[in-house]
C-alpha cells in the first residue's frame, strides 16, 4: 500500500543534509512501528521515495515522502506515532493513502512555491523599492543567465521558468518556479540575477529562504498548465 506524508523541516534541521534525513526517517519509521515495505533481493533497502532534495539551509513546510508499506490501521494514529520520534524541527503534517497505481512524487514534480525574507539589517532596499524591483524584473520578455551543472555551463532564458513572483504585504518575496527532474529552477539563482538586473545588494547569507509547498501539473496542451499540491494529487 503506497502512502504520501507532507512534512515541514525549520529551524537548526534546515542545516541538515538530505542523506541524513533520509537515514533519520528510516530510523523514524522503525521506532515508531510503521510496517514499511523492504525491496527484495541480497540488499533489501525501505521502500521511501522523496519529492526533491531540500537543500542545505533551506526551511520547508512543504515536504513530500512517499513510501509502500505492508499493512497500517490509521493513519492519524500512524502521524502521531511518527511525530513523537521527530527532534525539534521536523513535524509530520498529513499522511495520505494513495492508488495502487499513483505515480510517485519525484516523477510528477513540476512547480515549488519558495518564500524569501531577510535577515535583520539586511534588507536590500525598503518595501516600495524592492516591489519596483521584482516588477520591473518580470515585466522583462526574457531573462538570460549562465546556469552550471556538474558537466557543463550554458546560457538559458529563466523567464519561462518563473511563474510567479511578487513581495507580499509582510515584505517578503513570494516565487512559484518550474521544479522537477526535467526544468528545475533554484530561488537562489533567481534572487541572483533579481539584484543583477535590477541593481540590488546582493548577499546571499541575507536571503532566509522557506519552500512552501510542492505541485503536479495536471493540464495538457489544451487547457494549459494546472497545478496542484502535491498532498492533493494521487494520480
Amino acid at each position: 500500500m503506497k502512502l504520501r506524508m507532507r512534512f515541514g523541516k525549520e529551524g537548526i534541521v534546515k542545516f541538515i543534509g538530505h542523506l541524513d534525513i533520509m537515514r533519520y526517517f528510516q530510523k523514524a519509521f522503525r521506532r515508531a512501528n510503521v510496517d514499511i515495505t523492504y525491496s527484495q533481493g541480497y540488499h533489501p533497502h525501505p521502500c521511501l521515495s522523496f519529492a526533491s532534495p531540500l537543500g542545505v539551509g533551506l526551511e520547508s513546510r512543504g515536504e513530500y515522502l512517499d513510501m509502500e508499506v505492508n499493512s497500517f490501521d490509521d493513519l492519524e494514529a500512524m502521524k502521531d506515532a511518527v511525530n513523537a520520534q521527530m527532534v525539534e524541527g521536523i513535524v509530520v503534517y498529513s499522511i495520505r493513502h494513495l492508488p495502487d497505481q499513483a505515480k510517485n512524487a519525484m516523477s510528477i514534480i513540476a512547480a515549488a512555491d519558495y518564500e524569501v525574507g531577510f535577515r535583520e539589517d539586511m534588507v536590500p532596499c525598503d518595501g516600495e523599492q524592492l516591489r519596483a524591483a521584482v516588477e520591473s524584473f518580470m515585466s522583462r520578455p526574457e531573462i538570460r543567465v549562465i546556469k552550471k551543472t556538474k558537466k557543463s555551463e550554458r546560457e538559458i532564458d529563466i523567464r519561462p521558468l518563473i511563474y510567479q513572483m511578487v513581495v507580499q504585504e509582510n515584505g517578503k518575496i513570494f516565487m512559484q518556479v518550474a521544479a522537477g527532474s526535467a526544468t528545475n529552477l533554484k530561488p537562489e539563482l533567481v534572487m541572483q540575477t533579481l539584484c543583477r538586473l535590477e541593481s540590488l545588494e546582493e548577499n546571499d547569507y541575507a536571503w532566509l529562504v522557506t519552500r512552501c509547498d510542492m505541485y503536479a501539473d495536471k493540464g495538457n496542451e489544451q487547457t494549459g498548465r494546472q497545478l496542484v499540491s502535491l498532498e492533493d494529487f494521487a494520480e
